[in-house]
């Protein structure tokens, strides 16, 4: 039998306007620096919305506070710009008060790593059916260049003028140690890296993060220049694809094979080793994924871009609407005037 929330979830449409990504571009000025990196956000975002299928009033993004916080006056289609670091908590909620609709989230590293984290683990936690995309560029850009909780040690920002001694976060490994059920990571100079990133997201049924480096041309300009400089990417960055061979390398001769429980970087030329030794990658191992997302910081091993993880686990949307579908027919439609009293009240006369 079908029931009432299923039909709301799953409702289809009679008529879908054929749009184009200029449908999703409002008639405002985009007001980002000149060679910001959130610019090629937008620009993939829009560009993967007509794809999905879906109305435009049935879309909505919400953002905290930030430059990337901008994004829903960017894009023609219902939004809410919140209050520093509450941009998952306000996402949660309208998620499972109208799980019919496609619901993002626009967030910086500041927004979503510092304030923001609380609501970032436990939205993660619960596996509630959002699209977060953290734009990282590893500073606090809109108020002017203060150390974020991503900045490197040693980093000089304008809260850090000798040099941060904080470790960073690793965004990945937060996300997939809070039980996120997706998590990608690529970086703005690639466009169809990231049209392919998103668009996998939005088909993914579950807390999704997309973690984009992104770069602040003002504050921080240069920081992920190593992972997206066409002389050095190559040697530095590892593509990740579900059911293949970890290699990389200008000429692809190199691979990541296990020794023991830490990764290390073969020669699949040399003879000794070949692509046979090197670590399939499988989206579905969540050990796998964790270990992946620890190469990041380890300035020998190439940084992992793509999809990192892709499991499938009941989301949290659907659990409360099972709840209070399951009530409803255990107990009946309820009587609010009833549900205001409760079981425990007294009437004066």
């Amino acid at each position: 039998m079908t029931t009432f929330v299923d039909q709301l979830i799953n409702k289809e449409y009679l008529t879908i306007p054929q749009y184009t990504p200029k449908d999703f571009k409002p008639d405002i000025d985009v007001r980002w620096c000149a060679g910001c990196g959130s610019f090629s956000i937008l620009a993939q975002i829009q560009r993967i919305m007509p794809e999905l299928g879906i109305p435009k009033e049935k879309i909505a993004f919400i953002s905290g506070i930030g430059c990337s916080s901008r994004f829903p006056y960017y894009m023609d289609v219902y939004g809410f710009h919140t209050i520093h670091g509450r941009a998952l908590a306000i996402a949660s909620g309208l998620k499972v008060a109208r799980p019919d609709l496609s619901v993002w989230v626009a967030t910086g590293d500041g927004d979503c790593m510092s304030i923001g984290g609380n609501h970032l683990i436990h939205s993660a936690r619960r596996n509630v059916n959002l699209n977060v995309i953290m734009f990282n560029n590893e500073i606090y850009s809109l108020t002017k260049g203060q150390a974020s909780p991503t900045s490197k040690v040693g980093q000089k920002t304008k809260s850090s003028p000798l040099g941060l001694l904080d470790d960073p976060f690793n965004p990945s490994t937060l996300a997939l140690g809070s039980g996120a059920s997706f998590v990608a990571r690529g970086y703005d100079k690639d466009p169809s890296q990231m049209k392919y990133l998103f668009e996998r997201a939005a088909k993914h049924k579950g807390f999704a993060f997309v973690e984009i480096y992104t770069n602040c041309v003002i504050f921080n300009d240069g920081a992920f220049e190593e992972y997206t400089r066409r002389e050095t990417k190559f040697e530095s960055t590892i593509w990740l694809e579900h059911g293949k061979p970890l290699v990389f390398g200008d000429k692809k001769n190199k691979g990541i094979k296990m020794d023991g429980y830490r990764p290390i970087i073969i020669d699949i030329d040399d003879g000794k080793y070949s692509i046979n030794d090197c670590i399939v990658h499988n989206e579905q191992d969540s050990t796998l994924s964790l270990i992946l997302s620890d190469m990041s910081f380890d300035e020998t091993l190439p940084r992992p871009m793509g999809v990192i993880q892709a499991i499938e686990r009941p989301t949290y949307d659907e659990k409360v609407a099972w709840q209070i579908q399951n009530e409803i027919e255990t107990k009946g439609q309820p009587n609010i005037v009833e549900l205001m009293k409760g079981s425990d009240f007294w009437e004066i006369s």
